[in-house]
Parts: C-alpha cells; sequence; structure tokens
C-alpha cells in the first residue's frame, strides 16, 4: 500500500516541511552526487551514523564487517537524517514528508515542527543503535525522522481518509481508509521487521529507526502541538468537527 494523498486540508504555508525537502534534495544532487557510485559510498560513510563507532566498538569486534575506512563521529546523529541510498529511498521518503508534513506542521508552527523532527530523527538513531551497538553499517535516511511525523499525525488525525495506492497483479487502483488504518499497518510491519531482524548482520531496512521515530513522534507531539492552531481544524481528534465552511461561516466566529 502506497499513499497518494490524504483529505486533510492544508490551513497554513508548510515552510520547515518545503526547507526540510530541499535540503535532503540538495543534499542528494550536490553531497551524493545523486547516487552515483563513489560520491553516494563516500557521503554514506562521511554522514551516515555508525553505531559500533559511537561507542568504540570498532575495536572489540563489531557485527559485521566494517565497510568505511574513516570512523564516523556523533556529527552523523543529525547528517545522517539528510542522506539517501537510492533514487527511491528518496523519493519515498520525501513523498511521505510531503503528504503528511504539512498538517502535523499546521498543528505546532514552522519553528517547533522543525524541532520536533529533528528531535524525532534523534530518536530514530537512538533506537536503531541500541539495537545494535557494534553494528558497523552505517545508517542514513530521513525516513526515522518522517516515522516521527506519522506517529504524530496518527494522534492528530486518526479519523483523515487517506487514499491509498493498491496494485493487484496487473490491476491499479485506490482505496481510502483512516489514517489510524493505514499509519497503524505500517507501524505494526516496522516492529515485526525490526523483530525479524534481529541478530542478523549486513545491511538493510533501519526498521527499529522507523520505530523509535514512530514513537518518539506520538509522544512529542503532545508537547509540541499549540491547542489553539488545532480548535477549530475539521479533522483533529477522534469527535467530528463542524465543516471548515461552516466554521467561517458562523457569525460568532467573526471579528
Amino acid at each position: 500500500m502506497f499513499p497518494i494523498r490524504d483529505d486533510n486540508p492544508q490551513i497554513g504555508t508548510p515552510i520547515a516541511t518545503y526547507v526540510l525537502i530541499a535540503l535532503n534534495v540538495l543534499a542528494w544532487f550536490f553531497l551524493q552526487g545523486y547516487g552515483t557510485g563513489e560520491a553516494l559510498r563516500e557521503s554514506v560513510c562521511q554522514y551516515g551514523l555508525i553505531p559500533g563507532d559511537l561507542f568504540s566498538q570498532a575495536t572489540l569486534g563489531g557485527s559485521g564487517e566494517r565497510v568505511c575506512t574513516a570512523v564516523g563521529g556523533w556529527s552523523g546523529t543529525i547528517s545522517s537524517m539528510f542522506m539517501h541510498g537510492s533514487w527511491m529511498h528518496i523519493i519515498g521518503n520525501m513523498w511521505f514528508l510531503w503528504i503528511f508534513g504539512d498538517n502535523v506542521e499546521d498543528s505546532m508552527g514552522s519553528v517547533r515542527f522543525a524541532i520536533f523532527y529533528i528531535l524525532c530523527g534523534l530518536a530514530a538513531g537512538a533506537a536503531q543503535t541500541v539495537s545494535d551497538t557494534s553494528s558497523m553499517i552505517p545508517m542514513v535516511g530521513a525516513s526515522g525522522a518522517i516515522g516521527g511525523v506519522m506517529g504524530a499525525y496518527i494522534v492528530l488525525y486518526p479519523r483523515v481518509k487517506v487514499h491509498i495506492l493498491l496494485v493487484l497483479v496487473i490491476i491499479f487502483t485506490t482505496i481510502r481508509v483512516p489514517a489510524i488504518a493505514m499509519l497503524g499497518y505500517w507501524i505494526v510491519l516496522q516492529v515485526l521487521g525490526g523483530v525479524s531482524s534481529m541478530g542478523a548482520s549486513g545491511g538493510g531496512t533501519a526498521f527499529w529507526a522507523h520505530v523509535g521515530g514512530f514513537v518518539a513522534g506520538a509522544v512529542l507531539v503532545w508537547v509540541f502541538k499549540d491547542n489553539e492552531m488545532l480548535v477549530n481544524h475539521p479533522h483533529f481528534g477522534w469527535s467530528k468537527k463542524r465543516d471548515p465552511a461552516d466554521i467561517w461561516n458562523d457569525p460568532g466566529n467573526r471579528e
């Protein structure tokens, strides 16, 4: 299942979401050589998060062989959020951020959303690191931070309908499902993937980063959301609100 769009109205201009997407795209082209061989490998090693190096496990026998000659540092906890491993990796991540980021930003404002996003990314990196502190495999991608955005979205707008693309062999169709169903299904897959990958060596999907980011987002949103920005939002929470047009036409809401 792949989300195409949601039925959630965009209230303000999502400046932080636009900036985050732009930074990821700029990093992909100018730091990663738009995925070309040597530039991609060097960028992943230089800017990725290597759990084993954070705790000096390189000399203690990390899980798997070192794939980078340089020793990664703590700066990778931030820079890794803006690196990607392939065209599909960055396109998929930026698409999810485009669909869900604007409405979460609506709930807290641009500055608070940017801080929220970085904190979710840090939590995602921490979760993946804790799952294997001796790993020598560099971790890259915005998906942990975006997992936090999705965790916040499911708390804020669980009833919103999300349009999903379904591919059934040669048949392409779309369905509308509540956000809690679509995002709930996604996080269950991440947990199952994380459990099945425990003890495995080599690279792959950082499932625990997705889980860590999602949980962090679902918790931090309670601190970062601005209730005044959400009071008249038609899809906030579980209770059904009036149509936005009805709210605007109510004389009591006018100056």
